[in-house]
């Protein structure tokens, strides 16, 4: 009931100014999912059982216009069905807010907006919004945009803290990172549109007891992509330097799609990535491991989530060979992605032998159905034929033979308010 009090005393703020409004609108996201994992993220291990939950996001969007002020406020609930007893007088996680922005548009080509939002761009590799997780990615950040006709220049600036500190902290923040400022630079030619990513995240960490540091580390590269009738292709190129807690940063990615369309029901995607690593064998302090950052790793590198998902950091990088199939008949869409992985560096066994570069192949299988404009259907099915060389990098003990997930989802996003 909490979310619906905050929900309904801002509409009815918003409703006091129709006056002067342009547009106020309202829409509602329910969005539970089922879930069994049976080897998720990682092969299990002797003793260890699958398990099943259902999770789900509620998620109240309010959005308002007027001439050259937006504003928007989004609140969520995530929850695990049971997290919560039945006859419970408080929610375990409460109304969060998701997102809450204002956004000034000085004239046609220049805006800013102010606070918390999401940051999402080009094919969300390294910046996104992270939907298929309930609780989704958004920066508490200030975004200055030049827009002219058919370029965008974007400056982004975000400053966290833990709370209203007298004198500085001597740990470091919970945040994430303590700074980040980035430039995205878009622009389209004919059916080929490129993008220019210069991003700097500062990290503290504790050098010694009670001294705080930051170190930066720059992300930079490039996104293309071109599309016609039947062909599409694109391509990203990036790579890291600067410092992590006090090591050098050497990293590396690449990454190119390339699809047809047979028929208008049918295409085929065959893809490949490359994320540098480290050789098990090296000694130096170097991090030589791209991180994708703040990207919707999940779309990437398989469903089971073994790569880049709170995981997988600072390791012997990857190598994602893939081909995507997608069939689309009416209301209905049929999507099959093998992936093969491979490790581009050295794996050392126990005895530290060298291991076979090959990791495992995962076949994710998803489908849809709309059933009417507001409410959607999807489920999906994913197998990891995981080697040895993976199971020594996941550290499983005595590992299963049998990796698996199954998930069922149910999107309820109806509009329940519009004034113009």
């Amino acid at each position: 009931m909490k979310i619906l009090k905050i929900s309904g005393f801002v509409l009815l703020g918003m409703l006091s100014l129709k006056t002067y409004a342009q547009e106020v609108e309202a829409n509602l996201q329910i969005r539970p999912r089922y879930e069994y994992r049976n080897g998720f993220k990682s092969p299990l291990s002797e003793g260890e059982e699958a398990t099943s939950f259902v999770s789900q996001r509620s998620r109240l969007n309010l959005n308002f216009r007027q001439d050259k002020l937006k504003l928007k406020l989004a609140l969520q609930n995530i929850r695990i069905w049971g997290d919560v007893a039945t006859t419970a007088t408080a929610d375990k996680n409460g109304v969060a807010v998701f997102e809450a922005w204002a956004q000034y548009e000085f004239n046609s080509d220049w805006s800013v907006r102010l606070g918390r939002q999401v940051i999402s761009y080009d094919n969300q590799r390294i910046l996104g919004e992270i939907d298929w997780a309930q609780q989704g990615q958004s920066h508490d950040a200030a975004v200055f945009s030049f827009h002219p006709n058919k370029h965008q220049l974007d400056l982004g600036f975000a400053l966290n803290s833990n709370a209203e500190n007298l004198v500085a902290p001597q740990t470091p923040y919970t945040t994430n990172y303590k700074s980040m400022q980035y430039a995205w630079y878009h622009t389209q030619f004919g059916k080929i549109s490129s993008s220019f990513l210069l991003l700097n995240t500062g990290y503290e960490f504790e050098k010694s007891v009670g001294n705080l540091e930051a170190d930066y580390k720059q992300t930079f590269g490039t996104y293309w992509s071109f599309k016609n009738k039947k062909w599409d292709a694109n391509l990203g190129l990036y790579g890291q330097t600067g410092k992590s807690a006090n090591a050098k940063v050497s990293g590396w990615y690449a990454g190119a799609n390339l699809g047809y369309a047979f028929t208008d029901r049918f295409k085929a995607t065959l893809g490949y990535e490359f994320l540098s690593g480290k050789d098990q064998t090296e000694n130096s302090i170097t991090v030589k491991s791209f991180s994708p950052l703040f990207g919707t790793n999940h779309g990437f590198n398989g469903f089971m989530d073994y790569f880049y998902v709170g995981n997988h950091q600072n390791s012997v990088g990857l190598q994602d060979a893939f081909l995507k199939l997608n069939y689309a008949f009416e209301k209905w869409q049929f999507t099959v992605t093998p992936h093969f992985f491979s490790a581009p560096n050295t794996v050392l066994d126990a005895s530290n032998e060298e291991k076979d570069a090959y990791l495992g192949t995962e076949i994710d299988f998803s489908l849809n159905y709309t059933l009417q404009k507001d409410i959607a259907i999807s489920a999906g099915y994913s197998q990891m034929f995981a080697t040895q060389t993976l199971e020594r990098i996941k550290n499983a003990n005595n590992p299963s033979e049998t990796n698996n997930w199954v998930w069922i989802m149910l999107s309820f996003q109806p509009k329940i308010f519009s004034s113009k």
